[in-house]
């Protein structure tokens, strides 16, 4: 893809104006999935146009830039990352920067659909760990979920992740009159294939077209669910991500609960997000952004990226705006941002 550009001289890290240091890169590669999940997109969603899109050589001329300045780790994400055409190429010309240290981990979220197809090649890639998207073991729920989305389908895709050598861990998004009936399955066949499990609140993120107030589920009500049956026990082990674990003492297995609204992460936030358009997002609880596709395609000089950059990060706010008007009922989500990806 691009000439190599690690033997370019380290840049000074980004700090943000409350001390964080920047360390972990969320880059979706596209706005369309194979999926339409009720909670993530409108049925009838609009897609962007390819011009309109990073190219997969400004995506990795992106990565590299924020690599430069302190970035360990990079996740890729969509949409759905792997419907993008020739994705495999991005993390092959990515992939030696774990090898050299340049990156910690490359690592993606994905709704699993492809993997059959391009886990063996991930792996080859210096992909070692990878994020699947599962909300349900019920093949009539997943289909509604999903519009119409097959479970086999995910199935087979953790399988053939698992097969290829790839650590899986499971994304959950708990939702109200679903996840509690499913939540103990859910831990069992995670935790019985060696798979840690995460748990997330809904977010008020981009317009579906239904108000997710409806199926909101407070992790803290579902986490005394959860414990009528298992034992939790609380451990320091962090993903790099949001995520705060327990640890169930009857499997031994790791359950992440994610909690943007009822407690939220943003005192030690180290993530920035950018879009497949190349606008970079500082906190998804703020509708601004910065273009970065701009100063990509104005030179071939990584300075005014760099610069795009450093502006965004000294602009990066203290915390999100997402309110919510109660604790342990169902809510009113009233942020809302027009941001596809995981």
């Amino acid at each position: 893809m691009l000439m190599d550009t690690r033997s370019r001289g380290a840049l000074p890290p980004l700090v943000d104006p409350f001390g964080r240091a920047v360390r972990y890169l969320r880059l979706s590669v596209t706005d369309r999935c194979n999926l339409r999940c009720v909670y993530c997109m409108p049925k009838h969603m609009q897609f962007q146009p390819s011009p309109e899109l990073l190219s997969l050589e400004e995506l990795e001329r992106v990565a590299r830039a924020f690599m430069r300045q302190g970035v360990r780790k990079l996740r890729i994400t969509g949409g759905e990352p792997l419907v993008r055409r020739d994705i495999l190429s991005l993390f092959e010309a990515l992939g030696p920067c774990v090898q050299d240290g340049a990156l910690d981990e490359l690592t993606l979220t994905t709704n699993g659909t492809r993997l059959p197809q391009l886990a063996e090649g991930l792996a080859a890639a210096g992909v070692r760990r990878i994020n699947i998207s599962l909300d349900t073991l019920d093949a009539d729920r997943f289909a509604q979920l999903t519009r119409g989305g097959s479970l086999q389908a995910v199935l087979d895709g953790i399988d053939a992740a698992l097969a290829a050598g790839l650590a899986v861990k499971l994304n959950a998004v708990a939702l109200r009159g679903s996840t509690e009936h499913e939540i103990h399955d859910l831990i069992a066949f995670a935790h019985g294939r060696g798979m840690a499990l995460t748990l997330i609140e809904t977010m008020p993120l981009g317009d579906t077209g239904m108000d997710r107030a409806d199926g909101f589920l407070s992790l803290a009500a579902l986490r005394r669910q959860i414990a009528q049956r298992w034992t939790l026990v609380d451990v320091a082990e962090r993903s790099g991500g949001p995520a705060r674990y327990a640890r169930v003492a009857q499997t031994g297995g790791l359950l992440g609960f994610i909690t943007p609204l009822t407690q939220h992460f943003c005192g030690d936030c180290n993530r920035v997000r950018v879009t497949a358009m190349g606008m970079l997002h500082t906190c998804l609880g703020h509708e601004d952004g910065t273009d970065l596709r701009s100063a990509l395609r104005a030179s071939a000089s990584d300075d005014a990226l760099h610069a795009a950059i450093d502006g965004a990060i000294a602009r990066k706010p203290q915390g999100h705006d997402f309110r919510i008007t109660g604790r342990e009922q169902p809510v009113r989500l009233v942020r809302h941002m027009s941001v596809t990806g995981g």
